[in-house]
Formats: structure tokens, C-alpha cells, sequence
């Protein structure tokens, strides 16, 4: 099986004050964003990547840069583009605080039963899961055919996009898919094997990734947990807590 490096655009502007971006054109890293973006490119310099896919909003983008200029000549595969990994559409929300959202009564939806929550004007949170699910196995069940399966590569998207392709590879329902929590530049991996995906480690911003080079993909899940990657060196990355409005991102 291949091994997906699901990776967060670092912090804008939005995300500091609190606005609901979406997808409005010319949100873009601040300062703290791009050194997040700058320190995530240098922990991903040690893996072996194939590839990076990522959502078409410059944030994304901007950090998918900082990844693949700090390959190395690692790679030579050109940034690709796909909408599917694009932020939820969040319509009428989009460009509205947080704090004014709260407010509303669909906020409540969101918190507790997001497989529900259609935004006004926008797409469903279920729409949202359901086509970036579907892109990210498709992405990676071709790079595996074409790379094999020890094959590594990199999605850049947006929180709460790569919350719902976690909570799919966990086997969680979306209404729990906000217990999960995706930080600025954080890292999250994932391998999708024959039987059921294998959820490695979710929202890093720390520790060796070296071990991927070695790490060989196993068809089944070992009993009492195994040994770990080859050597010992597991990611050490411990989860990122952030003081963060508890729903929906401002990705």
C-alpha cells in the first residue's frame, strides 16, 4: 500500500481573526504561516516523496511550494491541482466571523450532527467528505500502481477537508468527525491497505519522518501493536492542542 502524508495549509490572516475564509480568492500565508509551512517542508524533506496533490486555494498551494522546493531533487513530479481537495464550500458563511456564526442556528448542527449540516448557498458537509474521500483514494491507488506499493506522497488541503478524510480512515461517522483536530501545518498519514485503511499518526508538527525510507507497508495490522518502523524511529510528533473555535475551521 502506498502512504498518503495528509498535510494542512499553514496559518492566514483569516485563521488569526477568526473569519470564515472559504474559498475567497487571495487568502494567503502570514508570517507564522509560512515559518509553519517552512518547518513541515524541512520534517517532509526526509521522506520519500512521489508527489504532491493540492487543493487550488493559494494557501495550499503556497505551502505545497515550500514542500517541493525543499525536496532536494528528490522528486521532480510537478505540484498537481485537484478541486476535489478544495475547502468546503461554505456559502452564504463564507467571509462571516466565527464569533457572528455562533450565532446561528445551523452552528449548533455543525457542532453536534455535521452529517446534517448543509451550508446556505453551499455544499453539505457530507458533499465535502464524500468527494475528498474519493480523490484521495484515487490519487493513491495510482501512485501506487505507478510508484508501487512502498510508494510515499503528500495532500495539501484544508482542516476541516482533511478532518472528514481522517475520520473516514478511522471508520468514525461524520457527526464524531469533530473530535478530530487538524492544526495549522500539521501532519497526518494514512495507508489504505486491501482490508481497511492504517491511520499512522494524525496532526503532527514534530518528529523524524526518516523511518518512511525504511518502513515497509504490512497487509495486516500485527497483534499486540508490533515493533514499529525499522530502527525504532517512529514519528515522535504529539498532537498540536491550539486554542481554536471547537467547529468549523477557518481553513
Amino acid at each position: 500500500m502506498a502512504t498518503v502524508i495528509l498535510v494542512r495549509h499553514g496559518r492566514t490572516t483569516a485563521n488569526v481573526e477568526g473569519v470564515l475564509a472559504g474559498r475567497a480568492p487571495g487568502v494567503e500565508l502570514d508570517a507564522v504561516g509560512r515559518e509553519q509551512a517552512s518547518r513541515t517542508a524541512e520534517r517532509l524533506a526526509a521522506a520519500p516523496l512521489v508527489g504532491v496533490v493540492s487543493s487550488p486555494l493559494e494557501r495550499c498551494r503556497q505551502t505545497a511550494s515550500y514542500i517541493l522546493d525543499r525536496q532536494r531533487g528528490e522528486t521532480d513530479a510537478p505540484l498537481e491541482i485537484d478541486d476535489a481537495l478544495t475547502e468546503c464550500d461554505y456559502g452564504d458563511w463564507q467571509g462571516r466571523t466565527l464569533r457572528e456564526l455562533a450565532q446561528e442556528k445551523l452552528w449548533t448542527v455543525v457542532q453536534t450532527q455535521p452529517s446534517a449540516a448543509v451550508f446556505p448557498g453551499g455544499e453539505s458537509l457530507a458533499a465535502m467528505q464524500a468527494r475528498a474521500v474519493s480523490a484521495i483514494r484515487r490519487h493513491d491507488a495510482a501512485i501506487e500502481a505507478e510508484h508501487g506499493p512502498g510508494a510515499v506522497w503528500v495532500a495539501v488541503s484544508h482542516g476541516d477537508v482533511i478532518k472528514s478524510i481522517l475520520a473516514d480512515a478511522l471508520g468514525m461517522h461524520l457527526d464524531l468527525f469533530q473530535r478530530i483536530s487538524v492544526a495549522p501545518a500539521s501532519v497526518s498519514i494514512v495507508r489504505y491497505g486491501a482490508n481497511r485503511p492504517d491511520v499512522i499518526s494524525t496532526n503532527t508538527d514534530s518528529g523524524d519522518l526518516s523511518w518512511l525510507r525504511r518502513s515497509a507497508p504490512v497487509a495486516d495490522a500485527p497483534v499486540g501493536g508490533g515493533a514499529g518502523p525499522t530502527g525504532g524511529e517512529a514519528d515522535a510528533g504529539t498532537d498540536t492542542a491550539t486554542a481554536q473555535a471547537p467547529a468549523t475551521r477557518r481553513s
